[in-house]
């Protein structure tokens, strides 16, 4: 038995394996991290793309947790917006002519899909497709 950590697989770095090791690592990490982590398995078990992975004008299928929703009228119109988080990057989610959305809140996980745009350097979707995750799984 060799004390070289398993390393290598598909020419992919990973950490070392063994329940010792992931225990220590959850021990000395950040509750962010953590989060971010547990974030990034939901969206590959969800079976959609990762936000930090879309680019302009592609159309996602993305996860994550509502992270802020506010209020902000654009162009006289009133706009539901929310910072959707999905462990590796930020996405806008806007709601145009929308005051509110029933369970659109900080906290809830969702799935949204769309077309993706770039707007002042940020990643943008706007009125997209919805579904709510269930509340139970957090």
């Amino acid at each position: 038995m060799s004390a070289v950590p398993r390393f290598e697989k598909a020419g992919k770095a990973e950490k070392p394996s063994g329940r010792f090791r992931r225990m220590l690592d959850r021990l000395s990490s950040s509750q962010q991290d953590l989060e971010s982590e547990e974030l990034q398995e939901d969206t590959q078990a969800s079976g959609c793309t990762r936000i930090s992975e879309c680019s302009d004008r592609q159309i996602v299928k993305v996860a994550g947790t509502l992270r802020t929703v506010t209020l902000r009228p654009r162009a006289g119109v009133p706009a539901l917006e929310a910072e959707l988080f999905d462990g590796t990057a930020p996405l806008d989610v806007v709601w145009l002519g929308r005051r509110s959305i029933v369970g659109i809140e900080p906290g809830r996980r969702l799935i949204v899909s769309g077309r993706l745009a770039m707007s002042h350097g940020r990643r943008v979707l706007f009125n997209p497709t919805y579904e709510l995750r269930p509340l139970g799984k957090e």
